[in-house]
Parts: C-alpha cells; structure tokens; sequence
C-alpha cells in the first residue's frame, strides 16, 4: 500500500498503472506538509462533539445534526469504526500536535467507477487551507489506489469556503439541484461538481494552480 502511495504516476499511463479495487474498509492513514488523516477514535468524541455542534457547521453539512451531541460524536465514531457508513471515513488532525480539526471521507456512489469525497472542518480552523490540503491528499488516495475515473462533491450554493476547497481541487462544475440538510430538516440547493482522472493526472503537481 505505501509502496502505491509514494509511486510517481506521472511516469505511468492510465493503463499501466495498477489500480486495485480496495473494499470500504482499506483506508490507510495520510499525511501531508500539515496534517494525518486516520481513522476516527474515542479520544475524538470531545473536540467532535465540540466543533460539530456549530450551526454554522451543521447547516452546511447535509447529514449532521444539530444540536450535536457527545452520544452524537460516540456513535459517528463507532459506526466508523465498524464500518457500517459503507465509505472510507477520516479525521483531520494536525501532524505536529494531533489537534482534532474535522472530518472527511469518500463514499460509494450507484456508479461503480465513480466516488463522491465529502469533507468539514470546525469553524476555528477556516480559512487555512486546511480543508484543501486534506481534499487533495484524499482524492491522490482514492485515483491510485481504487478503480475509479471520477469523484464528485458537492456544496450548498451559499457555501464559499467549501466551493473554493472544490474548484482549488480541479473540480468541474456539472449542475446544481436540491439535497436534504438533516440540521434544517428541509431541501437546500447544492452544487454538484466533477473531477474526472485525466484532469487529475494533469494536475498532479499539486502546487501548480491548485
């Protein structure tokens, strides 16, 4: 798995480059210049409950609730554990500290060949870079290491930051509709964005332009 990691597949064609199907589970942890993505665990309830339970946040968000609880983190965590969300699921941590900053994950969409990322971040920690750094070093994960051509994500329309972390990913944007927020209890209008593998292999130096 490191070994797949590290590889420079800016040498390999999409054809040869292997490209295994990893089951839900696989999620190795990642690092990047700032930050460890791992696997959610109990000593994350408290700054999780914490950052989550922000409207700000929530509203944002289309399957948090609000108020969010500590029983709310416990069980987020528990399930990501078990591995019951059917997605592979990460907390956003500092690498020199390990301070808990939010979450991301990919998940599984109808189309096989196709995952959808998702990501937030506790208000204390916008504006940066964070949720960008953390997207990018996601989506490197999920192109080289399951079999998939595309990723989409998607934001509510109101929602700069979020657009901004998506169109500094390479993202296209595809259309806009409706989507349940949980915190709301009703239909808000998202945006709906695209990132196929050709685009992402041509903007493999994630320095330029991103």
């Amino acid at each position: 798995m490191q070994s797949e990691l590290l590889m420079d597949d800016r040498l390999r064609s999409p054809e040869e480059r292997p490209r295994p199907l990893r089951t839900g589970s696989d999620c190795p942890v990642l690092l990047s210049a700032r930050l460890v993505l791992r696997a959610p665990h109990e000593d994350d309830i408290d700054a999780l409950a914490h950052l989550a339970n922000n409207s700000s946040v929530a509203t944002m968000v289309s399957r948090m609730p609000h108020p969010y609880t500590v029983a709310d983190a416990a069980d987020f965590v528990r399930r990501s554990q078990a591995g019951t969300m059917g997605k592979c699921v990460y907390g956003i941590t500092k690498a020199e500290n390990g301070a808990f900053l939010g979450c991301c994950g990919i998940e599984p969409h109808r189309d096989p060949e196709t995952v959808e990322l998702g990501y937030w971040l506790g208000e204390p920690y916008w504006n940066r870079g964070y949720g960008t750094e953390a997207a990018q070093t996601l989506i490197d994960m999920a192109f080289r290491t399951r079999d998939i051509e595309r990723i989409d994500a998607r934001c509510r329309v109101m929602n700069i930051g979020s657009r901004r972390v998506i169109q500094k990913c390479g993202f296209q944007f595809q259309g806009s509709g409706m989507a349940h927020s949980l915190a709301l209890g009703t239909m808000v209008p998202v945006e709906w964005y695209r990132l196929d593998r050709k685009i992402w292999m041509s903007l493999k130096s994630w320095g330029t332009g991103r």
